[in-house]
């Protein structure tokens, strides 16, 4: 009989340990405000808003609400973020932009600036041109931009990815495009549509509409594999671009935010990141899963920064 009380005892302290990993964190928010530094519509506000609304069927506490601060090419929303009380109330959505901007000297801090959380979408991007272009494939993209130096509009947001792809492919291509600054993702397709820009920078979830209904052209997609939603469009690879670029979002944190608070929101991202429906949508938008948690995170993005540091020195975006 005692064996069985100890035995007993033992198993629902263990059932309590299990459990508290689940509601030890001191979160003092029913609700935390997730910040994506964007306009509405664009790429990483689109798969945050599933993200968001996977989060609010679950039975998990706090849920997160999407808020746009958009701004400064992503880095007012950024700096708003890295100043909010490191509790766990406040979140923040990044991806590479974050070093691009440290880079270009638009702000003082990249991902060393907050606390990393998770890791969890990629989605490649696509060379995209206007309807209208006179050039209907990559090879008379690329034939055109040699004998017309800097003559071709790209769209970017200056110190963003949108940016630094440009600056990567006219490094691999041979060829000096002109930079035409806008503040986010639906200003420069708004553009891109209207002809204001010749190229610009698309990915199946903010651009496939257009490129199916033939508004716009996509000539390549930086990925190692063709997009199974686009299975007729090239990779770079392929039309000989050596070169591969995938916005990578995930979610951080104010520095100073408690570990445990830390794996708390990484076990609840890592839950809905799991969810079929979750799967479904992000599949459906051209975007991969790729969970990391809190230290495999912080390992990827100390060695993502040092290769983009290497090229951003290479290029002369930035100078130690």
């Amino acid at each position: 009989m005692k064996k069985l009380l100890a035995t007993t005892l033992a198993a629902a302290a263990f059932a309590v340990a299990g459990n508290s990993s689940a509601s030890a964190a001191d979160i003092p928010c029913d609700t935390a405000q997730l910040i994506v530094p964007w306009k509405a519509g664009g790429g990483t506000h689109v798969i945050f808003s599933i993200f968001e609304k996977t989060i609010q069927q679950m039975d998990v506490k706090p849920k997160i609400k999407v808020v746009t601060v958009p701004g400064q090419g992503g880095n007012k929303g950024a700096k708003q973020a890295a100043k909010a009380k490191a509790d766990g109330c406040t979140l923040f959505a990044i991806h590479q932009s974050a070093i691009t901007s440290f880079l270009n000297g638009r702000v003082d801090f990249q991902y060393d600036g907050f606390d990393t959380v998770a890791n969890l979408t990629m989605t490649p991007d696509i060379v995209g041109a206007k309807a209208g272009a006179p050039y209907k494939n990559f090879k008379e993209f690329a034939a055109y931009a040699k004998a017309n130096p800097k003559k071709i509009k790209a769209g970017t947001t200056f110190g963003s990815t949108s940016h630094f792809i440009w600056l990567l492919l006219a490094k691999e291509m041979g060829v000096e495009f002109s930079y035409v600054p806008y503040d986010g993702t639906r200003e420069r397709m708004t553009a891109l549509l209207s002809g204001a820009i010749d190229v610009g920078a698309l990915n199946v979830a903010s651009g496939s509409k257009y490129l199916t209904s033939g508004e716009l052209q996509g000539f390549a997609i930086a990925a190692n594999d063709r997009a199974k939603q686009l299975p007729d469009m090239p990779t770079l690879k392929e039309e000989g671009v050596n070169m591969t670029f995938a916005l990578e979002r995930g979610i951080v944190a104010p520095k100073g935010t408690p570990k445990d608070v830390i794996e708390h929101w990484a076990s609840i991202f890592k839950k809905a990141s799991e969810v079929p429906d979750l799967m479904k949508q992000m599949d459906a938008k051209g975007t991969g899963l790729r969970y990391q948690g809190p230290e495999d995170y912080r390992k990827w993005a100390d060695a993502l920064y040092g290769d983009y540091e290497t090229v951003a020195i290479e290029i002369g975006m930035y100078k130690k």
